[in-house]
């Protein structure tokens, strides 16, 4: 309960002093309980008496009230934080996530899956949040009423005290057996149920190509497997912990019966009262109920543990770390001095030993094969992780002393794969400044050649474009990103080929508003398509993690043995290439 009670502390964030002092009244209130219920022993005592002391009577029932009174007292400040604070520890874990998400480098966040995320986020903080408004105070509860009860009854008669000591320890091994059975159980069936989130979010977007293939429906291959994996390891949790909690609740019962006929031993020998007795196994009925709770609420604990070890996980991981020292960049060149990356995983680097200058307001070409490592390179810039050697510098600072969010506003990237969200097409644009007017999107807009197809649409900038875009066409999307680079007004500008996917109407379109988008500043593109960086400033070959050629398009088509100059005669070949006719029939 100590890791379970720091793992509370940590998810309550902000509302920690809140939740102590809760569990403090919570402490209070159980007391209470207890010493009510322990008055029940001396006033049933009193009124078997003959006669009777009435004034003692009143006495323990006046008590009795009190204590009755001041645990509802109690109750309702406690209820004060579960009813209280649920929904804002639920906010404040979310905000305290999404903030950790921001921060950890995005090498750490490409590695975990989107539905394993979203189960953390979702179901895993609202689990939190209840763990620490409910749970927790009824925790409390089960273990204060007993240990007081059980002391006044042991200070009653010793032999009735050792009845109930002798239930608790038998009883404790297999609660503790159920409390290992659910901590293993239920982390496999969250790890099972983040695998199935991850697997559904794939299948709702994958429908198309699953549709396609013929594997979408209720006996699809790619959701059936995990969702019967989930099934199994859910059903196995829950067998494990059976046994051991059906023993640990009919020993509790058992004990009661034994407390019964060893007070009735002690009654016909004239060693208790009768009375005394009745007293006394009202009270233990009341010791015996939060032990037999406990078994059962042994698994919600482990399940909240789960859920509670799970958004720990997250809030843990190390922030993208910044080096002491940062200045302010002089300028906005940009330097790759010998650096040297591999992902997590891989047994050979990416980038080896590589070096690239990039001038201040001038336009740099990455080209080369697939997997040659020209991506990787803008992902250092934009410091998606920090290389094992080497230094990337933006005007002559090392990215690694300064702020990422000081870093990524001197940057706009647009990629290949534009991600737009399920919103207006004013919020999309106006992403990259929230404080822009509607003059300022619509500028932007009319540079990136949104603005014309926008005037057709029913809401104009008021329409939704739907989930990642997909009420637009591809050409739509990628120039709504580009004027969201527009309007952020970043003096380096990372461009992943964003005219790759488009057909000829719609590149020359895009390629307009690039050009406007790249005018005097400091550029890096990668390009699949040679015939669109002919005119760049310098033009880097990139294969196998190294530069292999560098310089502009003539000069490197002057090398006629060069990597350039084969690529550019195998992509000139190809436009002119056509399907052979077919033959008459």
């Amino acid at each position: 309960m100590k890791r379970i009670l720091r793992l509370m502390l940590a998810a309550a964030g902000p509302y920690a002093p809140q939740f102590r002092r809760t569990l403090r009244i919570s402490v209070a209130a159980g007391l209470a309980q207890a010493a009510a219920y322990a008055c029940f022993v001396p006033l049933l005592a009193e009124l078997t008496h003959d006669p009777v002391d009435t004034g003692r009577a009143w006495l323990w029932t006046g008590l009795l009230a009190t204590l009755v009174a001041a645990e509802g007292a109690l109750r309702v400040r406690e209820l004060g934080f579960t009813y209280g604070y649920w929904h804002l520890v639920t906010e404040a874990t979310r905000l305290r996530l999404g903030e950790r998400l921001r921060a950890i480098p995005h090498q750490e966040l490409a590695r975990r899956a989107a539905g394993d995320l979203t189960s953390v986020v979702g179901a895993n903080a609202t689990a939190a949040a209840t763990a620490v408004s409910t749970l927790s105070t009824l925790f409390v509860q089960l273990v204060t009423v007993p240990v007081v009860l059980g002391l006044v009854i042991t200070l009653l008669d010793w032999r009735l005290g050792l009845v109930l000591a002798a239930a608790v320890g038998a009883a404790l091994p297999l609660v503790r057996r159920v409390q290992r059975a659910s901590n293993a159980g239920f982390h496999a069936v969250d790890e099972a149920d983040a695998a199935a989130a991850n697997r559904i979010v794939e299948y709702v977007q994958g429908q198309p190509v699953l549709r396609a293939t013929g594997q979408a429906g209720a006996d699809s291959p790619r959701l059936t497997g995990v969702l019967t994996d989930q099934q199994h390891t859910q059903s196995a949790a829950n067998r494990s912990a059976a046994v051991p909690l059906a023993a640990a609740q009919l020993l509790v019962r058992l004990a009661l019966v034994a407390l019964v006929a060893v007070g009735a031993a002690l009654v016909l020998d004239a060693r208790l009262s009768a009375g005394l007795l009745v007293a006394v196994v009202v009270t233990a009925a009341r010791f015996a109920e939060p032990l037999s709770m406990a078994a059962v609420m042994t698994k919600l604990f482990e399940m909240s543990e789960a859920a509670l070890a799970r958004v720990d996980e997250v809030l843990q991981l190390p922030a993208l770390p910044v080096e002491p020292g940062g200045t302010d960049p002089k300028g906005f060149e940009l330097r790759i001095e010998q650096v040297t990356f591999g992902y997590d995983g891989q047994q050979r680097p990416t980038l080896r030993e590589f070096d690239l200058t990039v001038p201040e307001r001038s336009l740099t070409a990455l080209v080369g094969p697939s997997g040659s490592g020209k991506t990787t390179v803008t992902r250092l810039i934009s410091r998606y992780a920090d290389p094992q050697q080497g230094t990337v510098r933006l005007g002559g600072v090392d990215l690694r002393t300064m702020d990422p969010d000081d870093l990524l506003r001197h940057l706009a990237v647009v990629f290949q794969d534009v991600y737009l969200f399920d919103d207006t097409i004013r919020a999309n644009i106006a992403m990259a400044r929230p404080d822009a007017t509607d003059a300022e999107i619509e500028a932007a807009a009319r540079a990136a050649n949104v603005h014309d197809f926008v005037e057709r649409l029913p809401q104009r900038y008021g329409t939704r474009v739907g989930e990642i875009g997909s009420a637009l066409s591809g050409g739509e999307r990628q120039r709504i990103s580009i004027a969201r680079a527009i309007l952020k007004d970043a003096p380096v500008v990372l461009l992943d080929e964003p005219t790759a996917a488009l057909d000829s109407e719609s590149e020359v379109v895009v390629q307009q508003a690039v050009e406007r988008l790249v005018a005097g500043r400091t550029v890096v593109v990668i390009a699949h398509r040679l015939s669109t960086v002919v005119g760049a400033d310098q033009i880097v070959v990139v294969d196998g993690g190294r530069v292999v050629q560098r310089g502009t398009h003539g000069e490197l088509l002057a090398d006629a043995d060069g990597r350039y100059a084969r690529m550019w005669a195998a992509q000139q070949a190809a436009r002119r290439w056509q399907l052979p006719a077919s033959d008459p029939v």
